[in-house]
């Protein structure tokens, strides 16, 4: 009698059309898994495609905006329609809105916070359930090196950030007896369109050197695989920025991140 064949295990990821959410779900496909990737442009579709003819699981496009409650609730009814159990979560889908709070525009933070904070409280609340109840499985959330630190021009992204990050290490508390695990990634300045989209191309974070999505995207799934409750997603020097975080006054902190983080400081 021939042997059954075993069906690849699913990882569902947001924010997958570029960056480290496409890294994420090519480490995830090119480890067996078959993906669901979510995200709210086109480029979704060109990913998946991308995905898929790389080799290893099957990759499936979800266009929809995350920062709203109907895109959250088409993302879901996306994954229950698929009839299988979700093995890795994979929340990172976020945007950033740089500048002093006073000039910054209201409605692109309102979104932002939608978006980063809002977006993994919804898909966690519909999806995270049915993984305990199976008793298996694991979580992974996009944080940010700069989730345990103020942030002066970048206030409110920081602040999403910090709701991630303490999201996730109080959620993996709550669940540890269940066999899922929660994983909290912290990325330093990473090289993708995230500086761009935020309005700080003129800053000298935005002009810095950064690190590759693929070396935070591997560190991240391997810290999600082997069930670390967080992991600093860069490289060494982004690491040390996060470590000194641990340690550092709050006062401190913010000074450092303003030197890089103000509008204009490129040119300084």
């Amino acid at each position: 009698m021939g042997s059954i064949s075993k069906q690849p295990k699913l990882a569902v990821i947001t924010g997958a059309s570029s960056g480290i959410g496409f890294e994420l779900a090519k480490q995830c496909a090119s480890n067996g898994y078959d993906v669901l990737v979510c995200a709210e442009d086109v480029g979704i579709r060109d990913a998946a495609a991308q995905i898929s003819a790389a080799g290893g699981g099957a990759a499936d496009p979800i266009q929809a905006d995350l920062a709203t409650r109907d895109g959250c609730a088409e993302l879901v009814r996306a994954v229950k329609a698929t009839g299988r159990a979700v093995d890795a979560l994979l929340l990172n889908a976020g945007v950033g809105v740089g500048g002093e709070f006073m000039t910054t525009d209201l409605e692109a933070e309102i979104n932002m916070v939608e978006l980063n904070c809002i977006h993994t409280l919804r898909i966690a609340k519909a999806l995270v359930p049915d993984m305990v109840a199976r008793g298996e499985g694991r979580v992974l959330m996009t944080a940010s090196v700069v989730s345990t630190a103020p942030a002066p021009y970048q206030a409110i992204y920081a602040a999403t950030k910090a709701f991630v990050m303490q999201f996730a290490e109080a959620l993996r508390f709550e669940i540890k007896d269940s066999g899922v695990t929660v994983t909290a990634l912290q990325p330093g300045a990473t090289d993708t369109n995230f500086f761009e989209r935020a309005g700080m191309l003129d800053t000298k974070v935005g002009q810095a050197e950064k690190d590759p999505p693929s070396l935070v995207a591997r560190r991240g799934f391997e810290a999600m695989l082997a069930g670390k409750d967080s992991v600093l997603g860069g490289s060494f020097v982004q690491r040390l920025e996060g470590l000194a975080n641990e340690v550092l006054p709050e006062t401190i902190k913010a000074a450092q991140v303003a030197k890089v983080s103000k509008p204009g400081s490129a040119k300084h």
